[in-house]
This record gives C-alpha cells, structure tokens and sequence, in this order.
C-alpha cells in the first residue's frame, strides 16, 4: 500500500508481535486497546480462545469516577480494575500485549498501575 494509514501502521505491528506473543492458562494475554474516548484490557487464553477477564472505561463503576474515558487517569483505572479482577481469578503473570500501540502515555500508564495492583509482566 502507497499510502498506510496509522491503524494500518499499527496493525501491522500488532501481527508481526502477536506471531510470537501468545496467551496460556498459566500465562495470559493482557491485551489493550484504546481510541480517541475509551480505554480497554482483556485477559486472553489464546489456547482455549477465552477471554478471562475485561476491564474498561464504558463499565459503570470506572465511568463514574472520570470525565473522560481518554486520558492517563482513566487508563490507570483500567489498569488497576483490570489487575484486581485478574488476581481474583488466581492469574498473577500476564504477557503484556501492547496491540500495536506505542508503549507510551495511556499505554504505559495502564501497564504501571496494574504492575502496582500486584501483576507481573
């Protein structure tokens, strides 16, 4: 294509990790996504095809406490509801799925407040 667009970019990034980067029972896939307004994250056994667990800004209780679901504060709540939820399902190691997504800003926001609710990558 002459002329990618940037999700065409970051799609491309997302297949070329996702060849190696792969969920399991013992090591999930934490998987996120963000556009202009919301922010989101998956739990994802790759093996068995089943999403564990999901946290992101259109859930009532993280809505309520933000004004906007596209900001740094929002992405770290995501983080921290997403880490909660995982740890009440015994998951405490995750492979961090980026999606194509720089590692910068809401990223990185949501990766450091889950890492603070207790996940490892």
């Amino acid at each position: 294509m002459a002329n990618e667009s940037r999700n065409d970019k970051r799609l491309a990034r997302h297949r070329r990790v996702r060849r190696t980067l792969s969920g399991t029972p013992a090591r999930p896939r934490l998987c996120v996504f963000k556009s202009l307004k919301n922010m989101s994250a998956q739990l994802i056994d790759d093996v068995s095809g089943v999403t564990l667990a999901a946290a992101s800004t259109l859930e009532k209780d993280i809505k309520a406490k933000i004004k906007t679901g596209g900001n740094i504060e929002a992405a770290g709540l995501v983080g921290e509801a997403i880490a909660k939820k995982s740890l009440e399902k015994g998951v405490r190691e995750v492979s961090f799925d980026r999606g194509g997504f720089l590692y910068h800003g809401r990223v990185k926001a949501l990766a450091d407040k889950a890492r603070e609710a207790g996940l490892k990558f």
